[in-house]
């Protein structure tokens, strides 16, 4: 029997990230046994010496016969996926990821780590798309860097669960804002109302230890301007990053940027209430950093002016813009983590642990000065709506 061919540097990055599945399972993206021992079998006919690798030569072979039945996309991104091996070879769990349509986590860092090429077109120059495919392609752009990612999530999206966090909220707080408008019968600057402020959602600094008011806050909103813009927001950002992301990602930063918003107003504008969801809005945005920075600029200037100007009710002011900052410092620090690389695993990136504990600090710290820091500042409060 002649000897098996060295299997070159991939052994020990595959027989490294085999050692981490061991150690790190990950039980979401276990292959089913069937599929598994149909890969099993497939790799076997292109390895008969059993040496556990095939070269990528073979692989390409593998999906040249097979193209009838790959969509072109998926087709693409195996053979950039399969290139990305320096010496030309592929492991049996980095083939049964590439066929299977999984990446495990340490499958992902090795493509991470690798020259990742495709050899084709670009996505944004395939024609004859459908609307709803032309949708998700306008997602992938606008919320993916890489040519790459972009085609494994074209070709990998299914809408299946929808972006329902985002919508879900929006309708909430557009119905709750109608449903204030009535009660008020007032839509335009609803927050000049002598009876705004006496709504059990607001957040007010007399009424800061009732603790559901810190996040309640964003189902109010000064009016119908404040509540279009941050409306627009969430649907034209926070809905693709949902669907790229998923709805734990956006919430988790979403409803993060809602508690610092509030949090920060009490800490470094302690007279003011707080309403709207700019600060959720702001995390989003931030996070992400698209093209509506101007769009961010005017709600802001809208939102200082708001502040500053003369209060319709004295002594009490108008609601804070400090909110929006406490939203921006999330999105930069927390939630471009978070969104950083949407096929990764948040646990597995150091600066993920290091930006919640700044937020936890932050979360505790401001706690502690809603206990004591208005009581030793003898701060004079406006009265309680």
């Amino acid at each position: 029997m002649g000897e098996h061919p060295s299997p070159g540097p991939a052994v020990a990055a595959c027989a490294e990230a085999e050692r981490i599945e061991e150690l790190e399972p990950e039980a979401e993206e276990r292959l089913p046994a069937a599929p598994e021992d149909h890969w099993k079998v497939l790799f076997e006919k292109f390895d008969p010496g059993s040496t556990g690798y095939i070269s990528t030569g073979k692989f390409r072979s593998l999906l040249e016969s097979h193209s009838s039945k790959l969509d072109p996309h998926k087709k693409e991104v195996l053979l950039a996926l399969a290139d990305s091996h320096a010496d030309g070879q592929i492991c049996y769990q980095d083939f049964v990821n590439l066929m299977s349509n999984k990446r495990s986590n340490s499958f992902r860092q090795a493509i991470l780590q690798g020259n990742r090429r495709l050899s084709s077109k670009a996505l944004l120059e395939e024609k004859g798309l459908s609307l709803s495919q032309r949708l998700i392609r306008h997602v992938a752009y606008e919320t993916l860097p890489r040519e790459i990612d972009r085609k494994w999530y074209y070709d990998s999206y299914t809408c299946c669960p929808p972006p329902w966090f985002m919508i879900t909220i929006t309708l909430l707080e557009v119905a709750l804002f109608l449903y204030n408008g009535v009660l008020l019968d007032q839509f335009v600057l609803q927050v000049t109302h002598p009876r705004y402020l006496k709504n059990s959602l607001v957040y007010h600094p007399q009424l800061r230890a009732q603790a559901w008011r810190y996040v309640t806050y964003i189902f109010m909103h000064a009016g119908v301007e404040q509540l279009g813009l941050n409306v627009a927001l969430q649907l034209l950002v926070g809905v693709p990053l949902e669907m790229v992301h998923g709805a734990t990602r956006i919430g988790l930063v979403y409803v993060a940027g809602v508690v610092a918003g509030s949090l920060a107003v009490s800490v470094a504008d302690m007279t003011a209430p707080v309403v709207g969801s700019s600060g959720g809005v702001y995390a989003l945005v931030s996070a992400h950093l698209a093209n509506i920075v101007m769009v961010m600029s005017m709600e802001f200037g809208r939102a200082v002016w708001l502040r500053f100007h003369p209060s319709a009710y004295p002594p009490c002011p108008h609601p804070s813009f400090v909110a929006h900052l406490g939203g921006v410092a999330v999105g930069i620090t927390l939630g471009v983590v978070v969104l950083r690389n949407y096929e990764q695993r948040l646990q597995d990136q150091s600066l993920w642990w290091i930006f919640v504990t700044m937020y936890t600090i932050f979360v505790l710290f401001a706690v502690f000065w809603n206990i004591f820091a208005y009581t030793l500042l003898d701060l004079k409060l406006p009265p309680a709506p």
